[in-house]
């Protein structure tokens, strides 16, 4: 594990300066990722650091919101119908991936208490594991709440299984959820070279995943 972390902080070093909110949120990725490495799961220290920065909510002049038109109108993105439903509806109109990018929408099928799915705009990417999230209805009902962090869990570093921020506990919740993909506001085979990078080459190419191995280590 420690061979893990010293890799981890050596690709730190060499990543590209954030936006203060971005540098926030590694700031508190990199608690949780020391308190796996190292066992310190209840150490205050470690809790304080992941509660470093305030996320901003907010009520919608309108009363009470629900994740889908939130997502639709931050994104341009214009599916109807509840959350579980969208994966399934983009296809053949927009493009769809396995890789975060700043516009697009994360779409999540129903889970546990999540019974009609959830979506959420992509905000930032800060890095392979780590994004920040603007939606609605999540931590709080009908509420909004932007540049929330959202982690990759996932064994194979292809955002199919995540943690999101949750806010009346100020940090990261516990639940793994499950991620169909990500829809872009953009032409089906349009986009950046990776955007239709299925999960087979995503996972091949990032085998080599010292947080990944960190993580599965924890669960």
């Amino acid at each position: 594990m420690k061979r893990h972390r010293k890799l981890i902080l050596a690709g730190l070093a060499a990543a590209p300066l954030l936006s203060p909110i971005g540098a926030q949120a590694r700031s508190a990725i990199d608690a949780i990722v020391a308190s796996a490495d190292y066992g310190q799961g209840n150490d205050p220290k470690v809790a304080e650091s992941s509660t470093a920065f305030a996320m901003h909510t907010e009520t919608s002049a309108a009363g009470p919101l629900e994740c889908v038109p939130f997502a639709r109108d931050i994104s341009g993105i214009r599916i109807r119908g509840d959350a579980h439903t969208w994966w399934k509806q983009a296809k053949g109109r927009y493009a769809r991936g396995h890789e975060p990018r700043v516009g697009a929408v994360m779409a999540m099928p129903a889970h546990g208490n999540s019974t009609l799915g959830h979506v959420a705009a992509v905000s930032e990417v800060i890095d392979s594991r780590t994004i920040l999230l603007s939606h609605a209805n999540w931590s709080y009902p009908g509420k909004i709440e932007r540049n929330v962090v959202a982690l990759d869990v996932s064994e194979n570093n292809d955002w199919s299984s995540v943690r999101i921020w949750y806010g009346p506990s100020e940090t990261l919740g516990a639940s793994h959820w499950p991620v169909s993909g990500f829809i872009y506001n953009a032409k089906p085979g349009s986009g950046p070279e990776r955007l239709r990078e299925s999960r087979s080459t995503l996972a091949s190419v990032r085998s080599d995943d010292p947080i990944g191995a960190i993580i599965a280590g924890a669960e």
